[in-house]
């Protein structure tokens, strides 16, 4: 049909019911049109590709447009099917159809045009989205189209498409439960994360009560490593399937790379990865042995050196002078630059890196260490290989001379396992009477020993307690001497120091900035201290009070324990972990933040706008109010960030204020009158003297 013949066919039938061809220039939007809020882009979008596959499915329905005089002008209002109008405006856009394009049309004079577009937009009911999976499916196994053919076909995104193709993974049996209403699509989508029926059908009727979908993908990957995993990390995706592993992709969630299927293969790629750096580190150090680990083996029971200071060779004291030297000229030359030259910053960058591997020749380990010794290269919590140096099996220690004694000077002495024996005599005595000693030829038994030394102990007790700074010396050698020496029963004070796992209680917690600074810590006063423990007194003794306070700091800093479990009962030591925390004026805003990984990810939706509701405003909780648990956690950890906002349990309180500390803030806080200019002293408006009134207060 020509467009004159359409033309001339439209203007002959103006009759209610008839159908009609015209052209699509002829056609307006309807001013009656009930809606009101324009189609959004992507449905425009939609129809176009619907409409260039299949055509017009559905007539649009108009009505003439008439003059002030009641004749009909030749154009018509589109009272159903405006969504379809601008489709077709935008191929003629694209060119391809001409604005004159014939348009198929229902004239509907009779019903009312606003009441009609409301019927509508009202009258309705999508594809259930049951139907739509077995209809894609169709088409993908009868037709062969791809995601992409039928997402263009149907003005969809291939995406949307893969999902729906997906949900025919889940069990028939569960696909009917959701069409009853038994189940929702979210549920339905988080069963399609396997094919497995059986094991679908298997987590379905374990739930309880709580069916979340984040549940559902729990129990169903409970035997599989997730992508964000830190060995799946270490490994990477390529080398897991060309070693043949199988990754479990979701496409309803957003789940960092899916899930890696075979646990046990990513295990055995770990190891040998490790076992590879491991051999690389104790080739090139010189070490004994070197054990691979997934995890720290904190139960090795082996005993631990650290590095000793150790004077720099004249060639690298002459490097490290000249690096410091140009390193302090450029840093005076460019103090008041506010960006760098890239050859400067490059410059500034080799002078670091030079500087930090002098510095790092500062301590070295022993070589008989090295030789006896070894490391243990472990999987960090970032996926990173970690190298721990410096550990003595027992069959590599030393061997002392077989009657190897210290002697305190009081007529007995210490083996080297700890047992007391007289001089010159064997220790497996039976302890007799005083009297035996003396027949025998003994200085004194074991039981006179006993009874002197306990007199001692006395003397010590009472003559310790009269001086602090002896004290603080043999308090600080009785915790380090067990905080840096296994196994040395080299104290006299029954301090025992305990120090908790913590990263038995949060995984990963070792690897954080503060973990990291802790371990730093201790190494540099593990590098610092006697090899033989026998010179430890010596060593505190000489230091300084301030070095004596760090280091008896240090070791009861390692002792504290304000982890709350679920079955302890203990709301005295938590109270005074909070006087701690007080005292020392702990803010958690320098050590922790909330993130998806360690807190957000973890709490209901609730509380998760109530943090947000308290850090940033009510309005940015109202804007993520609609989304889903892991959306929003997302947004919120960008939301917090640079807040400053801790959970509860996490704040410090505040020291209340004396009564002389409140005296001089309220002085400080006072006005001086004298100061401010003739207006704000002498306020002319109520408003005004309301206003000087409270900033007075």
């Amino acid at each position: 049909m020509t467009t004159n013949e359409t033309i001339a066919k439209t203007a002959a039938a103006s009759e209610s019911g008839t159908e009609v061809f015209i052209p699509l220039n002829k056609l307006k939007k309807s001013p009656r049109n009930a809606r009101k809020t324009p189609h959004s882009g992507a449905i425009i979008e939609a129809y176009a590709a619907s409409i260039a596959a299949k055509g017009i499915l559905q007539n649009l329905v108009v009505e003439p447009e008439l003059d002030g005089e009641g004749a009909e002008t030749g154009f018509y209002f589109v009272s159903i099917g405006e969504g379809r109008r601008l489709a077709q405006l935008l191929r003629v856009k694209r060119k391809q159809i001409k604005k004159t394009e014939p348009i198929r049309c229902v004239v509907d004079t009779v019903n009312d045009a606003h009441e009609i577009s409301l019927d509508e937009n009202i009258t309705r009911e999508d594809m259930h989205p049951a139907d739509q999976s077995e209809a894609f499916r169709e088409l993908h196994e009868e037709r062969g189209w791809g995601a992409e053919e039928i997402a263009a076909r149907f003005g969809i995104t291939a995406h949307v498409v893969r999902q729906r193709l997906r949900l025919g993974a889940v069990s028939p049996k569960l696909m009917q439960v959701y069409r009853d209403g038994d189940l929702t699509l979210d549920q339905l989508m988080a069963f399609a994360i396997t094919d497995d029926h059986a094991r679908q059908e298997q987590v379905f009727e374990s739930l309880t009560y709580n069916r979340e979908p984040y549940i559902i993908r729990r129990e169903l990957t409970r035997t599989h490593v997730a992508a964000n995993d830190r060995r799946a990390v270490f490994i990477g995706a390529e080398a897991y399937m060309e070693a043949g592993g199988a990754i479990l992709r979701d496409l309803f969630t957003e789940d960092r790379g899916g899930f890696y299927e075979d646990a046990a293969l990513l295990d055995r790629l770990v190891i040998e990865k490790l076992q590879g750096i491991s051999e690389s580190v104790r080739q090139a150090e010189g070490w004994k042995w070197a054990d691979v680990h997934i995890d720290y083996p904190h139960a090795h029971g082996l005993r631990r050196t650290y590095p000793q200071p150790v004077d720099l060779s004249d060639e690298d004291k002459a490097a490290y002078a000249t690096a410091s030297d140009e390193f302090n000229r450029l840093t005076e030359e460019w103090d008041s630059a506010e960006e760098l030259p890239n050859d400067i910053d490059q410059r500034f960058g080799k002078l670091e890196a030079e500087i930090e591997r002098i510095d790092a020749l500062r301590h070295a380990f022993d070589p008989d260490i090295v030789s006896r010794g070894g490391v243990f290269v472990v999987l960090s919590h970032d996926g990173a290989a970690r190298i721990e140096r410096g550990f003595i099996r027992a069959e590599d220690e030393p061997a002392g001379p077989e009657a190897e004694t210290r002697s305190d000077g009081e007529g007995y002495a210490v083996n080297d396992d700890g047992e007391i024996i007289e001089a010159g005599i064997s220790s497996d005595s039976d302890g007799g009477s005083d009297e035996d000693a003396e027949d025998d030829g003994k200085p004194l038994s074991d039981l006179l020993i006993r009874d002197l030394t306990a007199h001692r102990t006395l003397g010590l007790r009472l003559v310790l307690g009269e001086q602090p700074d002896i004290a603080l010396i043999a308090v600080t050698h009785a915790l380090a001497a067990q905080t840096f020496y296994q196994g040395a029963e080299a104290h006299c004070l029954e301090i025992r120091p305990t120090s908790v796992y913590l990263a038995g209680h949060a995984d990963g917690i070792e690897d954080t900035a503060a973990g990291k600074a802790l371990a730093d810590r201790h190494a540099e006063w593990a590098a610092d201290i006697p090899h033989d423990v026998a010179d430890l007194w010596g060593f505190i003794a000489a230091l300084d009070h301030a070095s004596v306070m760090a280091l008896f700091a240090h070791c009861a800093s390692l002792t504290v324990n304000a982890v709350k479990q679920p079955w302890e009962r203990k709301p005295r030591a938590h109270e005074t972990a909070d006087r701690l925390a007080t005292a020392v004026n702990l803010d958690m805003t320098a050590h922790w933040r909330p993130t998806v990984r360690s807190y957000l990810g973890r709490i209901t939706k609730a509380h998760i706008l109530d943090a947000v509701c308290e850090a940033v405003s009510d309005e940015a909780a109202d804007r993520l109010s609609d989304l889903k648990k892991q959306p929003m956690a997302a947004a919120a950890e960008q939301l917090l960030a640079g807040t400053g906002w801790l959970p509860a349990i996490l704040r410090t309180e505040q020291p209340a204020m004396s009564v002389e500390q409140q005296d001089e803030a309220a002085d400080a806080s006072l006005v001086d009158v004298s100061e401010l200019d003739t207006k704000s002293a002498h306020p002319g408006t109520p408003e005004e003297t309301e206003a000087f009134n409270v900033a007075a207060e």
